[in-house]
């Protein structure tokens, strides 16, 4: 069975147990987070969206403040111990809100629903950003190009599995205790990450063959470094740079895309109930379409085009898209682009934009990357939350989003395809560098 599935998959006989247990550690994230978001969109809607934009922006706060904790986290502890740290903290605070929605339900009114919102969203941002900062340390650029998208499927899985889940045991349950399955599955997540570390894939490159005597017992090292390193090393390094300004155009689109669905769910009903059962189709056929987008061509996008056209081409997609949205302005329109934004950010550009993290050190790998991540992406929620709310006070709507989201369509996908470049330079260059001299002599 090992073999068919790594020649099915590209992959070889000593990575498939990696692989497989990389997916599970995504299926079990994926699972717990997506059980949870519906009812987190229909308690955002509770104070209408105006307050939702503000919510971005409590959002974006809290990542700031928690970089720099994580970032200690990360300089005095083991890898394990603060990967582990991260998801205890998430699943005792699942616990509390269980506790506050079981023993105390008086309070919980619109002013919890906003907590809920804020910590819902900077749980879902750090939970994700840990899963794919190991896995960059993991694996190499080569491994990461060639299985990163596989390896999201699990996560897809659990996107689908969770919605499904949360419908089948919300009644029989409550609501309350679908926080506590949630909490099951981020436990299976630490299980995951710790066998993901003991079971070793194979290098394939030679900077991988010559790392690995210093890396045999990274277990017992520290990253080391300050809290405030990976914050240092975004505005310092151009590459890092770019990387943040890609994520940041994304979510500011992403963003637009958000409020223009809060907008038609809230014109076409005001029942919580209906609300939370139309944001959850969306999400399940959104699913459905990234799927199948993993499944057919994300591999082989990557693989014959490289990174850089795996990364242009969701922009080119939200152009296109948004021309469509502002011609005929319908819901399924909408569906559909939202439904293209989603299978091409997860099916596509998120494994493309991981693998990018490959050639990074490994202090940048979880500091540079937990403020990219977090903070950056937060931001971007900011820019486009207010970027749509003046385009709507100005009476713009569709059509002034379409001119806004063209011209920046161009620019990210220019960046995208300047990030793939970079990246193979930096792996070529890495390779080269460990290479031993061919004549025997040795190196100057």
């Amino acid at each position: 069975m090992r073999e068919r599935i790594a020649g099915l998959f590209n992959l070889r006989r000593d990575e498939v147990a990696p692989v497989l247990i990389a997916a599970f550690f995504f299926f079990c994230i994926l699972t717990a987070l997506m059980m949870l978001r519906p009812a987190r969109d229909a308690l955002g809607m509770r104070s209408g969206l105006d307050s939702i934009r503000w919510l971005f922006i409590g959002t974006a706060v809290v990542t700031l403040m928690v970089n720099p904790m994580f970032g200690w986290l990360v300089a005095r502890f083991r890898r394990l111990q603060f990967i582990s740290a991260t998801y205890v903290f998430f699943i005792a605070s699942l616990c509390g809100f269980w506790a506050l929605l079981v023993f105390a339900p008086g309070m919980v009114g619109e002013r919890s629903g906003q907590v809920f919102y804020v910590w819902f969203s900077v749980f879902n941002l750090f939970v994700t950003m840990v899963f794919w900062a190991l896995l960059a340390d993991r694996f190499s650029s080569d491994q990461g190009k060639r299985f990163f998208a596989l390896i999201a499927v699990g996560g897809t899985l659990g996107a689908i599995f969770g919605p499904w889940l949360a419908s089948r045991l919300a009644e029989p349950l409550g609501t309350a205790n679908l926080l506590l399955v949630a909490s099951l599955f981020l436990a299976l997540a630490i299980v995951a990450a710790w066998l993901l570390v003991r079971v070793r894939p194979d290098r394939a490159t030679p900077l991988d063959a010559t790392t690995a005597v210093a890396t045999r017992n990274e277990e017992a090292v520290r990253i080391g470094g300050n809290a405030w390193a990976g914050i240092r090393a975004v505005f310092s390094s151009p590459y890092l740079a770019g990387i943040a300004g890609y994520v940041l155009l994304m979510t500011v689109v992403a963003t637009f895309i958000y409020f223009t669905r809060l907008q038609m769910v809230a014109a076409a009903t005001d029942d919580l109930d209906a609300q939370t059962a139309m944001f959850g189709n969306i999400d399940m056929w959104t699913q459905v379409a990234v799927l199948l987008l993993q499944l057919t061509l994300t591999g082989r996008i990557i693989k014959r085009f490289g990174l850089g056209v795996a990364l242009a081409l969701l922009p080119l997609a939200m152009a296109l898209g948004f021309i469509g949205l502002a011609v005929y302005g319908s819901f399924a329109v909408l569906v559909l682009l939202e439904a293209a934004n989603r299978a091409f950010q997860r099916g596509l550009t998120r494994p493309a934009r991981e693998a990018l993290f490959t050639v990074a050190s490994r202090e940048d790998k979880y500091k540079a990357k937990a403020f990219i991540d977090t903070f950056v992406y937060r931001a971007g929620d900011v820019v486009g939350a207010q970027t749509e709310g003046l385009l709507g006070r100005l009476g713009l709507a569709l059509g002034g989003l379409a001119s806004v989201v063209v011209p920046l369509a161009v620019v990210w996908a220019a960046l995208g395809l300047w990030l793939g470049r970079e990246q193979n330079r930096r792996a070529t260059a890495s390779v080269v560098l460990a290479s031993p001299p061919s004549d025997g002599a040795s190196p100057r």
